[in-house]
């Protein structure tokens, strides 16, 4: 990053829902850019650039949203980076803010989701995700009756378990996690506590991953204003939050080479992003104090521990185990719930974890606050793929 300093001005967020809900694209996206506005106490004709996160809509569906804000003729870019679409959008908009081509720009992520397990879109063509399909067919084979999701991320929980002896259990406690901050955020979708008997003893989705061990498909909208530090200055921005360090990557090679069930769905990313991101900063994960984690299913969350440097390799189930992963332990992952229980509508995933952490950053997050937080640490990972990654200061930094 260049000499710039950026902020985070303004977060917006809908409560998340389940399809059923019936809620609108167009409007709850409206609804979160409206807020993270007001948040920052600026006007729309103030936003030089808006940045659109999503998965599940037609070509311009930013346009759509962000037009009922105002008709300005600003440049609006959409952003598909399947589930990491909304960090994508942050971190064009940091970008842009950094090397000075605006003073100040918003991201907004949106998803309309339907009920049922994530699909194909066009299932007249080939997916993008089949070389990943084709690597994890070499590692365990394929079900093709099976949600191709849940199989990616059960071969890396089947590689964990196959190299560190890794209970069945500690990928429940995840789940249990989960619900137990999920219960103190109102914007959550399930917000009620689980045992580790009830996870184990939900469906199987996929060996060794059952039904409450899988994010469930939700609707849902977030958004940011990001702006330059001459800019929140001259317009009295006194909460921004400063963007510390950002760095993203997308797969390499090890992705699509059949050896690795955890480099299928980004643990090399993760890594590799990680690390650049504490030499770009100088923070490392010994000094976060809040984690944003992408836990899609609870053997991503297991394996990203190690992946980002909160657990040592192979060290995840003590890490768990001694409750390093919540309150009183060394970190706390995923205050909101995280994908698991708060929800992940696709687009708006990203910058709900960037609304988590900001939140936390001026120390108004409630009952869920993390006492004394002063780094946050954000990981949102796309498969096919993409990882983004975004560390944040406290107000007074």
């Amino acid at each position: 990053m260049s000499n710039t300093k950026v902020y985070v001005a303004g977060v917006g967020m809908t409560q998340f829902s389940t399809p059923k809900s019936g809620e609108i694209y167009h409007d709850i996206g409206f609804r979160a850019a409206q807020s993270a506005l007001a948040d920052a106490g600026i006007d729309y004709k103030l936003v030089q650039q808006g940045y659109a996160g999503y998965m599940f809509a037609d070509t311009c569906a930013g346009q759509r949203i962000l037009y009922q804000l105002g008709m300005n003729g600003i440049p609006i870019f959409n952003v598909n980076n399947a589930c990491a679409s909304g960090s994508s959008a942050l971190f064009l908009a940091r970008q842009a803010v950094e090397h000075g081509i605006v003073d100040c720009a918003l991201a907004v992520g949106f998803e309309q989701m339907v009920p049922g397990a994530l699909g194909q879109a066009f299932a007249d063509r080939p997916s993008p995700l089949m070389p990943f399909v084709d690597a994890m067919e070499k590692i365990q084979g394929l079900d093709p009756h099976g949600v191709i999701t849940c199989q990616l991320f059960a071969a890396a929980a089947r590689e964990h378990i196959g190299k560190y002896v890794t209970k069945l259990e500690t990928f429940a406690k995840i789940a249990v996690k989960a619900r137990k901050h999920a219960a103190q955020n109102p914007n959550a979708v399930f917000r009620d506590e689980l045992s580790v008997e009830e996870v184990m003893a939900s469906p199987v989705m996929f060996e060794p991953l059952t039904r409450y061990q899988c994010c469930p498909p939700t609707t849902g909208a977030a958004a940011a204003v990001v702006c330059s530090e001459a800019f929140a200055k001259k317009h009295g921005i006194a909460h921004a939050v400063p963007i510390l360090g950002q760095a993203m990557d997308t797969d390499f090679a090890s992705a699509h080479d059949g050896k690795s069930g955890m480099n299928l769905v980004g643990w090399e990313m993760a890594r590799d992003t990680s690390q650049r991101l504490y030499e770009q900063t100088g923070i490392g994960p010994e000094d976060v104090d809040v984690v944003e984690l992408h836990d899609c299913f609870t053997a991503n969350e297991l394996v990203t521990y190690e992946a980002i440097g909160l657990a040592p390799e192979g060290g995840a189930e003590q890490f768990i185990e001694d409750g390093d992963n919540t309150y009183g332990g060394k970190f706390v992952v995923n205050p909101s719930g995280g994908l698991l229980s708060k929800g992940h509508p696709i687009g708006a995933t990203g910058l709900a974890q960037c609304f988590e952490l900001v939140t936390h950053m001026r120390g108004a997050a409630g009952k869920r606050q993390v006492e004394g937080a002063k780094v946050a640490l954000q990981h949102n990972l796309g498969l096919g793929g993409a990882v983004v990654m975004t560390m944040y200061g406290s107000v007074a930094a």
